[in-house]
């Protein structure tokens, strides 16, 4: 496979900030042309376009460095201009103490960085894609409030009034919710009871919000998957929240060379671990982790609801697998299902500005 530095003549690498972006043109041979700054607005991607055009004329590259966060709209801005765009991971610092540190150096080092990788990475588009994405992670925070809200009710419960502690505890969780969001405090009562009265009330009271905040979020989300890419729900254990994830993680039909690197960039590729006369290999804990994540629910869902899954399961238990270890293969057979599905996407994901 070719590296970058054999298709383009130069690369044109970014570092980038909240307010400022530090530009570095760099030949193929890794020799530094020219260094500029802009900001991180519509002007400065302007200004950095006219710079690569100035110094270099023919074929040319864009490397970022955070093409998803304060880089995304320069992306976003390159890609509709008809440029090409590799995304690159945080360049490597010097070894040695006192090492040099500039906004100019590390755009060189991006640039350096994307001509000698043999893997090139493309960003993630937007569109669609960033639509599910802000759903999908504002859902999780509220899913994640409801828990903390949740177990900070718990512990009100455990240190109220013998009185008030002994009329909750026997309920269910739901009970306890519904019940506490409807106290209501009395002046009859001691100043410990009727703040205790308040408090739980309020806790109660979030968590019945953040809950239906949840569940509209999530409606959404179901309803843009079912716009989007239906046939991800059709699959056995595959739900909107999981869908939305893979369609997060995977963002667009060939954007990954392969289905292995698919499955390495999912955690799923299983590692050698062999010495001598042992042959095994070890859990991966690498790539993307919420996109394992999403995988390891389709697959518990799949050992609840499927006979076939839980025929595969059996049989490998059988062969001296432990359960965990059959699950394991269950998530690498799945990211290759998944990534023949999205390779032959009805409705590849589109970026809109």
């Amino acid at each position: 496979m070719s590296t970058l530095a054999e298709q383009i003549d130069s690369v044109i690498g970014v570092d980038t900030h909240r307010d400022t972006l530090a530009a570095a043109a760099v030949s193929a041979l890794g020799a530094v042309l020219a260094h500029a700054e802009a900001a991180t607005d519509a002007h400065g991607y302007l200004q950095l376009l006219e710079f690569a055009r100035q110094h270099i004329p023919d074929r040319r590259c864009w490397a970022l460095e955070g093409a998803g966060s304060y880089g995304a709209g320069l992306a976003a801005f390159l890609e509709a201009s008809g440029e090409k765009v590799i995304e690159v991971c945080r360049p490597k610092r010097p070894a040695q103490r006192g090492g040099r540190k500039t906004d100019a150096l590390d755009a060189i080092r991006a640039a350096r960085e994307a001509l000698t990788s043999e893997h090139l990475i493309q960003p993630r588009q937007r569109g669609e894609r960033e639509a599910l994405r802000v759903l999908l992670t504002t859902r999780q925070g509220a899913v994640s409030a409801t828990t903390a809200a949740i177990n900070h009710l718990k512990a009100l419960i455990v240190s109220a009034p013998d009185d008030l502690r002994s009329e909750i505890r026997s309920m269910s969780s739901k009970a306890q919710i519904n019940y506490c969001a409807k106290l209501r405090d009395r002046p009859s009562q001691t100043l410990e009871h009727r703040m205790t009265i308040r408090a739980l009330r309020s806790t109660a009271q979030r968590i019945q919000t953040l809950r239906a905040e949840a569940k509209t979020l999530e409606e959404e989300i179901t309803a843009l998957i079912n716009d989007i890419r239906p046939d991800l729900l059709e699959q056995v254990g595959v739900g909107a929240i999981s869908a939305a994830q893979v369609l997060v993680s995977c963002s667009h039909p060939g954007r990954f060379r392969s289905e292995a690197a698919f499955a390495t960039f999912a955690g799923t590729a299983p590692i050698p671990a062999s010495s001598g006369l042992t042959n095994r290999h070890r859990l991966n804990r690498s790539g993307d982790r919420q996109l394992n994540r999403a995988l390891h629910t389709i697959i518990l869902v799949r050992a609840r609801v499927d006979p076939d899954t839980r025929a595969y399961i059996a049989r490998r238990i059988s062969e001296g697998k432990s359960p965990r270890e059959a699950r394991r293969c269950l998530k690498r057979a799945l990211s290759r299902q998944l990534f023949k599905l999205l390779e032959r996407a009805p409705k590849p994901l589109h970026a809109t500005t």
